[in-house]
């Protein structure tokens, strides 16, 4: 009898633990591009609960924050001739 059983709560189990692999959460700064079968889904998902398939879809997140950069200034020749100092 407890042969029986063992092989169905081992089924049972590796399930739940696929089905919970399955959900995401993308916070409201991130969107989530889905590639199934390696081919890019129509809309971006997100944000919030998404249901990726693994071995099917893929999932790529996107931040939306923006990004700041520290750019040094340089020095530019122009046309005729002048030193000009950019600062973007």
């Amino acid at each position: 009898m407890q042969e029986f059983l063992t092989f169905p709560i081992i089924a049972v189990v590796i399930f739940l633990i696929y089905i919970l692999s399955v959900i995401n959460i993308l916070p409201e700064y991130e969107r989530g591009v889905i590639f199934r079968l390696g081919r890019l889904l129509p809309e971006a998902k997100g944000p919030g609960l998404i249901l990726v398939f693994r071995p099917i879809d893929r999932i790529v997140r996107v931040s939306l924050r923006t990004v700041t950069l520290d750019v040094p200034p340089q020095d530019v020749i122009t046309r005729d001739n002048v030193t000009v100092s950019v600062n973007a």
